[in-house]
């Protein structure tokens, strides 16, 4: 790193304004200068407060759900934020950090809503990264139980998305 400290230390300046910028809490990034030379960044921050919120608002969206099963299956889901939603055997996670969108454009129909009955490989969202619109697919078919972000929010790697029934 010693040849390029000058131009790494503006490269990692540019990576941490990037991180602020865009509201995302980690970015890493592979920096190819040769054979036997490369840099590699990690650059990471805490996550707001404001994403341990997002798992208290999806109980909200579920709460119809209780009127049709049987009051012995309410409780379950009324626990549900409580665990970690990561840990549901249904959970589908996101690959990347980026910002999660939930329909094709602004204005059009959401891919998908809760009580939907999904596909394997049928579009669940975008994550928009680096200005790229990247598809998640539904990695088998199955029912929509639950969405665990909102339309615009920013979204870790490994955070839960959608849990599938």
């Amino acid at each position: 790193m010693t040849k390029h400290h000058e131009s790494d230390v503006a490269f990692i300046k540019a990576l941490a304004e990037l991180l602020r910028a865009n509201d995302l809490t980690e970015l890493e990034v592979m920096r190819e200068y040769g054979d036997d030379d490369s840099l590699n960044v990690r650059v990471s921050r805490q996550p707001a407060p404001v994403a341990q919120v997002q798992y208290a608002a999806a109980p909200a969206a579920t709460t119809p759900a209780p009127t049709s099963a049987p009051q012995a299956a309410a409780a379950p889901a009324a626990e549900a934020p409580v665990s970690d939603p990561a840990q549901d055997p249904g959970a589908v996670t996101s690959p990347m950090v980026g910002t999660a969108y939930m329909s094709a454009e602004p204005g059009a129909a959401p891919f998908i809503q809760i009580g939907d009955t999904v596909a394997e490989g049928q579009t669940l969202m975008i994550v928009e990264a680096m200005k790229t619109m990247n598809q998640i697919p539904s990695p088998r078919a199955g029912k929509v139980k639950r969405i665990l972000v909102e339309d615009g929010a920013p979204v870790e790697f490994g955070a839960p998305l959608v849990i599938l029934g």
